[in-house]
Formats: C-alpha cells, structure tokens, sequence
C-alpha cells in the first residue's frame, strides 16, 4: 500500500500510541480530583503544555489549552474572540482559501451581524500582505489566515502578515490556522505576532481526537463551553492526560528533526511531482515546487474526474484525494480551487497527494509508473463515452 493522504490524516508513530495506551492504563485518575494519582496526571498535563509552548516559542505553557483538535481550536479562535471583543468592533478578516472550520465559523458571524471579508487571493492561493494591512481598520477585532494550505501546500508569510496587521491596528487580533502547519514547519508566536493558534494532532503522527489552542496570555477570549472550571475555566472537560502525552511526544519528535524530514519530504514531492508534469495535460495547482510545502502537491489532469483517477489508483493500493477530506463525502467542489481562478471542469480533475516523513521515493516512482499507465486509458475511455 501506498500512502499519499498525510493531510486528510496521519498514521500514529508507534512510540506514540505505545506512551498513549500505556498512560491509559497506568495514570487514569481524573487529574482534577486532588489525589496522589491525579497529581501524578497533573504533572504530565503541565509538561506535555510546556513542551507545546516550546515548540511555538510561546511564553509558557499557561498559553496552551487542550481540545479535541483543529476544528474545535479554529471555533473557539472565532467565536472566542467575537463574544470577547465584540464591544471593540465587528468587523473580521480572514480569506478565501481557508478550511471550512474557520469559512464556516465567519459565515455564521456574518448572520449575527458582524461584518465579514474573505479577502482574495492570487493564481497561486495566496493573500497578499499588503491586500490584509490594507483592510484592516480601527473597528477590526478579528484577522485569521491559514498558515499552510491543506489542499494546495501554499504557504503564506504569518510573520510578515503579523507585522503588517499589528502596525495597522495593534488591537487586532490575529489568529493562525497552523493544522497543517504545526509539526512540519518553524513557527514563532511572538515574533509572528500571533495571538492566537490552532493545531490538530492527527496531522503530525498522534492519535485522532487530540489539539490545542495557543492562546496570548491576557486575551479577553471567550470560553465556547462551562462545566468544572478545567484549564484555567476556559475549556471545561475532564483533562486527557495521555492524549495530551502523545501530542505533546509527536510534537517534540517533529520538531527535533524538522529540516531532515524537510529534506526528505521534499524529494518524494519532487519525484512525484517532476513525473507526473511531463505527461502530457498535467498541470500543478498552488505554488511553484520549492515555495509551496513539502508535504502537499496539488495537481489537475486534463479531462478527466479526479474520483474516476483515485478510485483507478485505489485498485493499485495507492491512496491519495480529491482535496479536502471535510469535501470529499459532501461532494462539493474546492473552494479554495475556485477562488484561485480554476474552472469548475479544471477542479473536477484535480488529485491532492500529500506526504510524510514515512514516504519513499521509490513510492513516488511507483505511483508515477501507475498514472502513466492509467491517465492515457482513462482518456481513451473517455472519448469513447
């Protein structure tokens, strides 16, 4: 089998899931309850914050809340900030091109009255900086961008979009969808001037059901929920203390090795990428290769369906998608596509093939053996229709 979904989901590191179940069945006291167990699970929950805070250069780890990962991270990020700046102003930023879990959070604010810009981008995805400073305004409480596009491997510059936003209106907020970011790239909060940032631990080699909220110490943003006053009264919910082990684990793992596993992850793009541009009516969505991450290669295939293309694949044991995992049951087309200027017909034949470290170039070079066999058919049979 042949791997190539790592953005939809990754497979959990065995060192991972032997700490998770291990904590399972060894430190299970609820960490709230006062007792010597629980203060064992109390322990492990304040290391697991401050190895996350580490690996984003935040302050500490009283920074670093726990969720059930990006999505609710993302929601709280945007409903946190409405319900706690909302006397400040109403209006929010944010762009064409981000998953549905901050897109549909901002749509939802726009029928409470606030007042929302998807800001566009250009043929490659991209927001221009200077499109965000100039949006920006006295009565801006909220920007969020997306770090690194799930579908095209986009990357946008969150330091210097950071700074151009604090210079405008220092009160702003500034939230960072980091989900396919965190764990494969370097981030900076403070010298980003993040204020606030999402990611999920499916994403870098934990187990599904993990995430967290990097939230700037001083912030007036909300809680989404109230229960028993865990984590400082702003997530309530029994704490996962080995959920929040693993995550913390993958996260310290990544991060030790991250321009190895660069390197790496890049030449098994590369190898996929160069094969599949020299056939004929191949055409690469997003970045040029060496600007856009290493860990997601978006490409179209003239006239063809991408579902027909995968599901050929599939019968090989290569795995990869037709985009967003959160599209693909709902069978909408990609949004994120569409406001990069492609056709609808031009989506339709759209694959994403998205990486890890695990991946080999000699995977690489079997899926690029398997298109060139299965493209020219497809077509053939195409035309016949």
């Amino acid at each position: 089998m042949i791997y190539f979904d790592n953005a939809a989901s990754t497979r959990a590191l065995p060192q991972i899931a032997e700490l998770f179940s291990r904590l399972l069945l060894d430190v299970y006291a609820n960490p709230a309850s006062g007792s010597r167990l629980a203060m064992e699970g109390e322990k492990i929950l304040k290391e697991s914050a401050n190895t996350l805070a580490s690996c984003i250069h935040a302050q500490s780890g009283e920074e670093i809340f726990f969720t059930s990962g990006g999505t609710e991270s993302n929601n709280w990020a945007v409903f946190g900030t409405a319900k706690g700046y909302h006397r400040s102003g109403k209006h929010v930023l944010t762009t064409q091109v981000e998953h549905p879990a901050i897109r549909l959070p901002f749509e939802e604010l726009a029928k409470e009255g606030f007042e929302v810009e998807f800001l566009p981008v250009d043929e490659r995805g991209k927001v221009d900086v200077e499109t965000v400073k100039n949006a920006v305004r006295p009565d801006t409480i909220l920007v969020s961008t997306i770090f690194i596009n799930n579908e095209t491997g986009t990357i946008h510059d969150i330091e210097a979009m950071g700074k151009a936003i604090k210079e405008k209106n220092p009160d702003t907020i500034y939230h960072v969808d980091a989900v396919q970011g965190f764990g494969k790239a370097p981030i900076h909060v403070q010298r980003a001037n993040i204020d606030l940032l999402s990611a999920s631990g499916h994403k870098f080699h934990a187990p599904k059901g993990l995430g967290f909220l990097y939230r700037k110490k001083g912030l007036r943003v909300k809680p989404l929920m109230f229960g028993g006053g865990h984590q400082q009264g702003q997530r309530p919910g029994t704490e996962n203390v080995a959920g929040a082990a693993a995550l913390a684990l993958a996260a310290k793992e990544s991060y030790a090795n991250l321009e190895a596993h660069h390197a790496h992850v890049l030449e098994v793009k590369r190898t996929l990428a160069e094969g599949i541009l020299q056939m004929e009516g191949t055409h690469l969505n997003g970045d040029a290769l060496e600007n856009a991450s290493p860990y997601v290669l978006n490409i179209r295939f003239d006239g063809l369906r991408g579902p027909v293309l995968l599901n050929a694949l599939e019968d090989k044991g290569i795995f990869a998608s037709a985009g967003s995992a959160c599209n693909t049951k709902k069978k909408t087309h990609s949004a994120v596509l569409g406001a990069m200027g492609l056709t609808e017909e031009e989506i339709t034949g759209a694959l994403r093939f998205s990486f890890c470290r695990m991946n080999t170039i000699e995977e690489a070079e079997a899926c690029v053996k398997a298109l060139e066999e299965l493209v020219p058919m497809l077509r053939r049979f195409n035309r016949k229709r």
